[in-house]
């Protein structure tokens, strides 16, 4: 595996420069989404038109303020909580008012609770609409823009950020976790869902490309937002362990970029170090894609409508 220093220069010399590539960055508020836009801003230059997306807009603008500056920068916050559909659906519907082209969809919005099932008032565990419907339906909405991109000959790509190879078997009898929730069955199921929905997403625009990744241990600050009490209160005990044992956001960002440039068209699965991990511990067939499909797309446009 090259050094995280050879990473970064192989990054540096992919990076467009021969249009100004868009990146939408849901969840870039904090943690890797936040690791990934700064880093693509640098990667450009400045020479970058940066979405971030999230429920903290004192932080996007915290962060906005620090990237770097170019006559073609444009740098936006959209405000979205994507435990709900329709606001998912409005952030898409805003973000697509204003770029036609999308090249980098990132996702990595986070959900850190110890509750059992935790219904919106959509209907749908908020764990799991973050770590799932959520991401479904931004590629859904901002698939024309992907599209647009793809047709000017630019690229056109997709990564969701939470936990290939770490998922589990699935019951297509209960999906979404109605019946039979529990924490362990959640964290199971999301990484396997993600697999699924970006390889069908493939099979339908086989011109673009959608990965999946697993970061593996990262030195984010998601536990001083974590829905529990106790989380909250133990976050900075997580944070000086998680901070000797992890890596940094900034180098996770770079694995993940490494992983999305090296991908061409069609689905894949990236390991932490931005490596194509395959069919490693991998779940699921054909029939549950499908009918894994099937449940998404009603239960996302039920929820939003």
């Amino acid at each position: 595996m090259p050094s995280i220093a050879a990473i970064r220069a192989l990054n540096l010399s992919r990076v467009p420069s021969t249009y100004i590539p868009v990146g939408v960055f849901v969840g870039g508020t904090s943690g890797i989404g936040q690791g990934m836009a700064e880093a693509f801003a640098r990667m450009a230059k400045g020479r970058a038109n940066i979405v971030i997306v999230g429920r903290n807009q004192t932080a996007a603008e915290a962060i906005i303020a620090k990237l770097p500056q170019a006559a073609e920068s444009k740098y936006e916050f959209v405000k979205c909580d994507a435990t709900l559909m329709r606001n998912v659906e409005a952030a898409s519907k805003e973000i697509l008012a204003k770029h036609s082209k999308i090249n980098f969809l990132v996702m990595s919005p986070g959900f850190l609770s110890l509750k059992g099932f935790d219904a919106s008032e959509e209907g749908i565990d908020r764990k799991l609409a973050t770590h799932y419907y959520a991401r479904w339906k931004f590629v859904d909405g901002l698939l024309p823009a992907l599209k647009s991109a793809k047709d000017a000959g630019e690229d056109a790509k997709v990564l969701s950020v939470l936990g290939a190879g770490y998922g589990g078997a699935i019951d297509i009898d209960d999906l979404g976790l109605k019946k039979a929730f529990s924490l362990t069955n959640a964290a199971k199921a999301a990484p396997t869902y993600n697999d699924l929905m970006m390889e069908e997403y493939a099979e339908r625009n086989p011109e673009l490309t959608f990965s999946h990744a697993s970061p593996g241990p990262v030195a984010t600050n998601i536990a001083s937002s974590a829905q529990s009490a106790t989380m909250r209160f133990f976050a900075p005990v997580i944070n000086v362990a998680t901070k000797v044992l992890a890596t940094s956001p900034a180098d996770c960002a770079e694995y993940m970029w490494h992983g999305i440039f090296s991908n061409t068209t069609g689905a894949f699965r990236i390991g932490s170090r931005g490596e194509e991990i395959g069919k490693q511990d991998y779940f699921g067939d054909k029939e549950q894609r499908k009918a894994l499909w099937e449940h998404t797309e009603k239960e996302v446009r039920t929820s939003s409508s």
